[in-house]
């Protein structure tokens, strides 16, 4: 059994056939149990190990759709339309997972409806029942009430008035049970009769383009995974180049025959479909990897996808380039070696709409379609920035002109500083939709020392005006 704290008391969350033959039940009191059974193993709860093996479960049933979706902490729902045929159809889908996942030690109860309320209750109320399309109503109809998956609240409440079956439920008037129930009880029993359209909404976005390869006989040596994937990246091609895109985000899954899945993506800082240069940013990213990726007793699936997919502009090759290898580009440089040491390794500059200088600029991986936000310059052609700007302000000890001069000599990293020339200030407001209430002013100024060294630094606050003195700070140097 497995037990779990419940309002400041231990109480069954699971148990085994065995433990339902000794009469215990779900949400009985640990103490009570034993008391009833002294020898019984009792073994707590583990939430975050429960949804991390759930995730496996998902990440395993994108071998047969890629619409899955957590139900809770003990299902999954799965959008077959369409892929069933893959399998020799529903009941042979059915049959084939079921006996997949009793390999795997689970025991599962599966169930297939043209609803997802039905699917649910044919699932956990008559396992491996499929329900043809209008028949959910006769099947739902002797089921109690936890059938429609209402809230334990709400099931106290109708049961209380004598609604114990969904049949009751279908029978009776639906405005007084709005009334007195909510418009929810009316919701959920529509779903599962399929008068209202309920959507699954999956986990993981789905792939504009995937190609896959279903092996008799599972592959161990990453060699041989290698040159699958090669023959996956060449049908890649041919399907992008029909759509006239490239792919900027491609992704590697590998299924083991055990139920453990492998994910490995690489991205290109421009649209590629080149078999060979994809190949080229997997290898870089499974060399990283190594023994990361288990083969284990083999992949029966692999599958490439291209996750992100982009206009691909085909433009002539240039024939006095005897290479014309695309490879030694620049571009496709950086993609292997993010592949290979991460996507922030190699990153540009991108500019922000903000005034404030530290924010007006960020830092993004090449990969990332970030266009450059144009910014009028309301302070001039003339007006000078420094090439250098420090990471963060560093605080300075000033002697200046109050209430608003320049600095007369300051003292930066312990080294004293005398002005020779000064320029400003330039005033720059805080940012009252960004920053906070008590965010102050700044006044800058271009500063030039007696050894010719140029500076820019700021005075945050006013003399005279404020509880707590004006700070001034040293923000960037100029050549």
């Amino acid at each position: 059994m497995i037990s779990h704290r419940e309002s400041n008391t231990q109480r069954i969350c699971a148990l085994d056939e065995q433990a339902e033959a000794l009469h215990l039940k779900r949400g009985m009191g640990i103490a009570d149990a034993r008391a009833m059974h002294p020898g019984i193993e009792i073994v707590e709860a583990e939430p975050d190990a429960d949804k991390a093996l759930l995730n496996g479960l998902a990440d395993w049933c994108d071998r047969y759709t890629p619409l899955v979706a957590l139900d809770g902490v003990d299902g999954l729902f799965l959008d077959i339309s369409g892929c069933a045929h893959l399998f020799g159809g529903e009941q042979a889908m059915l049959n084939e997972i079921a006996k997949r996942l009793l390999g795997q030690g689970f025991c599962v109860r599966l169930g297939a409806a043209s609803t997802p309320g039905g699917a649910w209750a044919a699932a956990r109320f008559s396992n491996a029942a499929i329900l043809t399309p209008k028949s959910e109503a006769a099947f739902l109809a002797p089921l109690p009430l936890s059938a429609l998956r209402l809230a334990p609240e709400l099931r106290e409440r109708l049961e209380g008035v004598g609604l114990r079956r969904v049949g009751t439920l279908l029978q009776a008037p639906r405005a007084p049970l709005a009334r007195r129930f909510g418009k929810g009880l009316l919701l959920r029993l529509d779903q599962a009769l399929g008068a209202v359209e309920e959507a699954i909404s999956p986990r993981l976005p789905v792939a504009p383009l995937s190609v896959e390869r279903f092996l008799p006989e599972p592959l161990v040596r990453m060699e041989d995974v290698e040159h699958l994937l090669g023959l996956l990246a060449n049908t890649l091609k041919g399907d992008l180049e029909r759509r006239g895109e490239g792919a900027r985000r491609l992704e590697l899954r590998l299924f083991r025959v055990d139920g453990l899945v492998s994910r490995i993506a690489v991205g290109a800082a421009r649209p590629l479909r080149d078999p060979h240069l994809i190949l080229k940013l997997f290898r870089e990213r499974l060399a990283v990897l190594g023994d990361q990726v288990d083969a284990g007793y083999g992949f029966d699936l692999v599958r490439l996808s291209a996750a992100l997919v982009a206009p691909f502009d085909d433009r002539q090759a240039d024939l006095v380039d005897s290479t014309g290898d695309e490879g030694e580009g620049i571009a496709h440089f950086a993609d292997r070696v993010r592949a290979r040491y991460g996507a922030e390794t190699i990153v540009r500059p991108v500019l922000v709409e903000s005034h404030i200088p530290e924010h007006a600029v960020t830092a993004v991986a090449v990969e990332d379609r970030v266009e450059a936000v144009p910014i009028q310059d309301e302070r001039g052609a003339n007006s000078e920035r420094p090439i250098r700007l420090l990471q963060h302000p560093e605080l300075l000890q000033v002697s200046a002109e109050v209430p608003e001069g320049p600095p007369i000599h300051f003292r930066w990293r312990s080294a004293l500083h005398k002005v020779a020339r000064s320029e400003g200030p330039e005033r720059i407001a805080p940012e009252w939709w960004r920053d906070r209430a008590d965010a102050e002013t700044r006044d800058y100024f271009r500063i030039e020392d007696t050894e010719g060294r140029r500076f820019w630094l700021f005075r945050r606050g006013f003399y005279g005006t404020a509880a707590r003195p004006p700070a001034w700070f040293m923000h960037g140097l100029f050549p």
